[in-house]
């Protein structure tokens, strides 16, 4: 062993560590850091969600043995690595997938199957509740999950004693405590960001419009508490120890810091919580989040008011589909390859192609693509149907194929930024790119400079994602200064000596994206006619 795994040994031994587990779309990912704050052991499981009876879900079954099967290759990392047991951490935190809906009884149970942000089937909810805020509640938002339950007469809501997201869900049963960060928690009901709480008239409207249907509870009794960064959010509990580690090596009473949503611990991965800076998360679905010098000039529907991990207002475009459907055709040049028995590698196919859609037109030759596996919201669709067409005399080639999957993988996308940027005039200075989309080094980045005309910077640590930034925060409430916020922290004793690469855009990408984007637009009725018609 070197002096320097040696070091790092001890490390792990002392418990001057922290952890951070995040359940992301298709893969739970684990990364534990040293006092650097540099990754120095990791672990993943991978899962799918699955649609039943026309809900997009997870079960609970489906979430412990994801979590326990993560934190197990984890450990067995370290334990390779370093030669020790991992048995104490200095801190843990957990994310996950921002909003949907768990609904819990007065004795803890799930009252109904979890429901995932990838569900559109809160428009009227969603809807009625924008009304009567005046502020946009997006349809996955838990308190438009909750509002539809109501309104369509679910017999669970009476039963009502909790709701949370899925990063609450395993921070409560692994502290007892009932809380989430704030930026998870301006997910499930709107934040007033001068108490950083949630907004009490809001509170006090939500109550009044089902007032006549008599529950046992106010809505304020059934959310989590809110915590923002820094905060101590309660320490890992036996009974919390063993569902983590059903081994028994890790020990009990490690501090846990607030469960964060994947929005917050992407903004926090990327050093983008200070204002003027923005970033985008691409993987399974896409969001972009700029955080605001002041408050937008209306409510508009495709975009999402949330907060950083501080508090700080944060405007969001969030998209249901992003890479799903070029997996998917990735994985069809995979089986096309072995079935003339060429052995692939995934990260070498990936790279080729996505390498190649740089080879092609501009507007990718006239090709036109459509994501949607599931509803997308901003472009006004509840259901979705991958979908890929041309005329006769477009350019049908790989590149242009290719290129056309990844444009439309930001086609929402650049949709709603385009009223954040365009009609609001939000200055960005950059943006930082995450996820998997930019895992094939400046092919994500130089389409999406072209798709938003704004400077695209990826991190070294842009890999880690969320897993890294949900451990960031929980070492940031261990190790902060008394009055030391995020931003400056961030800034400071974490990305100070790290290398960026920045791709400005392109005009004839800007140019080619645009066009592109006009036929995106226009054919959004042959999606149309394939929702209704493909059943």
């Amino acid at each position: 062993m070197s002096t320097k795994q040696e070091i790092l040994a001890g490390m792990i031994r002392e418990g001057k560590t922290a952890l951070g587990i995040e359940f992301g779309s298709t893969r739970i990912k684990a990364v534990l850091i040293g006092e650097d704050n540099e990754p120095i052991a990791s672990g993943s499981y991978d899962w799918e969600n699955r649609l039943e009876n026309n809900i997009w879900t997870y079960s609970l079954e489906d979430i412990w043995s994801g979590l326990q099967g993560c934190y197990a290759s984890l450990a067995e990392d370290v334990k390779a690595q370093y030669g020790v047991p991992l048995e104490t951490i200095g801190a843990i935190g957990f994310s996950g997938m921002m909003h949907g809906y768990m609904a819990f009884d007065a004795a803890g149970t799930l009252l109904v199957p979890f429901r995932t942000w990838r569900n559109t089937i809160t428009a009227e909810a969603s809807e009625k509740l924008t009304e009567e805020f005046q502020f946009h509640i997006p349809q996955r938002w838990t308190v438009a999950h909750l509002y539809q339950a109501i309104l369509n007469g679910e017999e669970h809501v009476p039963e009502i004693s909790f709701v949370t997201t899925l990063a609450g869900y395993i921070h409560w049963m692994l502290s007892g405590n009932k809380v989430l960060g704030v930026g998870e928690a301006s997910g499930m009901f709107p934040i007033d960001m001068a108490t950083g709480q949630y907004h009490e008239r809001m509170i006090e409207k939500f109550d009044a419009l089902v007032a006549d249907r008599q529950f046992g509870w106010k809505l304020k009794d059934i959310l989590p508490g809110v915590l923002p960064a820094g905060e101590h959010a309660g320490v890992l509990t036996e009974e919390g120890a063993r569902l983590l580690d059903p081994l028994g090596v890790l020990k009990a009473g490690i501090p846990m810091c607030p469960p964060e949503g994947d929005a917050g611990t992407g903004m926090t991965a990327t050093n983008s919580v200070a204002r003027r800076t923005g970033n985008v998360s691409a993987g399974t679905s896409v969001f972009a989040m700029v955080v605001l010098e002041k408050e937008l000039s209306k409510v508009h529907p495709e975009i999402d008011m949330v907060t950083t991990p501080s508090g700080d207002p944060v405007a969001m475009v969030h998209c249901n589909n992003c890479t799903s459907d070029l997996n998917a055709w990735v994985n069809l040049f995979r089986e096309f390859a072995e079935s003339f028995g060429i052995e692939t590698d995934m990260n070498r196919l990936f790279s080729t192609l996505y390498n190649k859609a740089l080879e092609g037109d501009p507007d990718c030759g006239g090709l036109l693509a459509y994501n949607y596996f599931s509803g997308e919201h901003i472009t006004g669709f509840e259901e979705g149907r991958p979908l890929f067409v041309r005329t006769p005399d477009a350019a049908f080639s790989l590149a242009n194929f290719m290129r056309v999957h990844l444009c439309t993988s930001l086609g929402a996308l650049k949709t709603g930024l385009d009223i954040l940027l365009k009609d609001e005039k939000v200055e960005l200075d950059k943006i930082q790119g995450h996820g998997g989309l930019f895992k094939t080094p400046g092919v994500g980045q130089k389409l999406m400079a072209g798709a938003i005309d704004v400077p695209v910077s990826v991190m070294t640590t842009a890999g880690e994602g969320g897993a890294w930034g949900i451990a960031l925060l929980a070492r940031y409430m261990l190790r902060r200064e008394p009055g030391e916020m995020l931003d400056s922290y961030l800034k400071s004793r974490v990305f100070g000596g790290q290398t960026e690469i920045i791709v400005e855009p392109d005009p004839k990408d800007v140019e080619g994206f645009d066009t592109f984007l006009k036929r995106y637009t226009n054919g959004l009725a042959i999606e149309r006619a394939a929702v209704d018609y493909l059943k």
